[in-house]
């Protein structure tokens, strides 16, 4: 069995390691951590979920310890990604390999004053973090340099592009030295992601892990075959039956994510959403509170849910079908991490059987599909069958009768 120890990191990564809980390396970390230790340049596709951080982070941190990358007292290290959440995550976690090891981390992203990050950056930095459009902001201000950078990750690229970042991309590289390690993480690989990076490789290794086609073995799928105006009943029995489980809502619009947080409250359902219209804290609040267990239900559009990373996730639902089928793939890669197992639920009306049928395509598999009325509902723990409550009056006419069969409730199964 493959091990941290045997991939080349020393004692104190080792003990940061095992002190944060982690046992085994993952594949991608398996594959990477050897590759950027030999100073190539490495193309990685893999998706949300396979623990890319540590793939180019240990490393990193290991060369810094060993000065093996120079030029102390400049900004040596530079990791771009496209959130502000995801720019969070990876600081918190290069802190915690990093800790006892003299290394400083820094991070800076928009949506909040500059201020409290200038101050941050006059201290010292080795390593930034940062978004591609605040990194800029400070470079024209002076505040921050990068030219004597030896060590440059992209990560999430493919979400950077999708999110209008190329062109402060190019600009970014040209105040890099060209003579530098780079390391290109993304969970897809079009043909436009692939041209950026042939421009900053130099005689890659590629590793691909996961790819953007294929979902993970341990997530069960299902997908509900539900009209558009049944789809809140349906969310709140579900939700009902998982209390106790944390649950990643995904809706394709800021608006429809909102409107979703006061229906929920109008059962009695505590939720929060997170989307671009959100201030950084309210953003940065909500999450936390998921993390910590304060609420238990999350609703996210995609691009604000990128670089959520929770261990302990266990469901994810799809209030509303992705129009793009790489994008399913990312949101239930949320769930079924480490090793344990996920449950993703698909909501699917009328209108989005096309993007379910292209979803299908992508992964290969056809999702066992049910009928909101008289199949199974998803839960973790104890099966439900859905099935009409017997406890209603049921209605005489021929009409009412129908319509009554077709609104069911949530009762457990014998």
């Amino acid at each position: 069995m493959i091990t941290f120890s045997s991939l080349g990191l020393s004692n104190p990564i080792l003990s940061n390691l095992q002190a944060e809980g982690y046992e085994n390396p993952t594949p991608v970390q398996q594959q990477s951590i050897p590759i950027v230790l030999q100073g190539r340049d490495l193309l990685s596709c893999a998706q949300t979920g396979t623990g890319k951080t540590a793939a180019f982070g240990l490393p990193l941190l290991e060369m810094l310890s060993k000065g093996i990358i120079k030029n102390k007292g400049s900004i040596q290290s530079l990791i771009l990604c496209p959130t502000r959440e995801l720019a969070i995550q990876i600081h918190e976690s290069l802190t915690a390999y990093g800790r006892n090891l003299n290394i400083k981390t820094c991070v800076i992203f928009g949506g909040v004053p500059q201020q409290k990050q200038e101050r941050e950056l006059s201290r010292g930095c080795d390593v930034l973090i940062a978004t591609p459009g605040r990194l800029l902001d400070l470079m024209q201000q002076k505040i921050v340099r990068i030219d004597k950078i030896g060590y440059l990750v992209l990560d999430e690229a493919d979400r950077m592009l999708d999110m209008g970042f190329l062109r402060d991309i190019k600009r970014i590289l040209q105040e890099i030295p060209a003579q530098r390690q780079t390391l290109f993480f993304s969970a897809t690989m079009p043909d436009d992601i692939r041209k950026l990076a042939d421009s900053m490789l130099k005689n890659p290794a590629q590793v691909n892990v996961s790819p953007t086609s294929s979902t993970a073995e341990k997530i069960n799928q299902t997908v509900f075959h539900v009209a558009k105006d049944d789809k809140k009943a349906l969310l709140v029995d579900i939700l009902n039956k998982n209390k106790d489980n944390s649950c990643l809502i995904f809706t394709r619009t800021k608006h429809g994510a909102n409107r979703l947080v006061k229906d929920l409250m109008k059962s009695e359902i505590t939720s929060e959403a997170i989307h671009g219209n959100k201030s950084q804290s309210a953003r940065q609040k909500a999450l936390s509170n998921f993390k910590s267990g304060k609420i238990s239900v999350l609703i996210a559009t995609d691009i604000a849910a990128r670089g959520i990373d929770i261990d302990q996730l266990s469901l994810v639902i799809n209030y509303e079908l992705p129009n793009v089928p790489e994008t399913y793939v990312h949101r239930i890669g949320r769930t079924g991490r480490a090793g344990s197992s996920g449950l993703a639920v698909s909501f699917c009306d009328h209108d989005e059987k096309i993007f379910l049928r292209d979803i299908e395509k992508l992964i290969k598999i056809s999702i066992p599909a049910q009928t909101f009325g008289n199949m199974a509902a998803p839960v973790l723990k104890n099966p439900v069958v859905i099935t009409p409550s017997k406890t209603q009056n049921q209605p005489k006419s021929r009409n009412q009768q129908r319509n009554w069969r077709n609104k069911p409730s949530l009762q457990k199964a014998s």
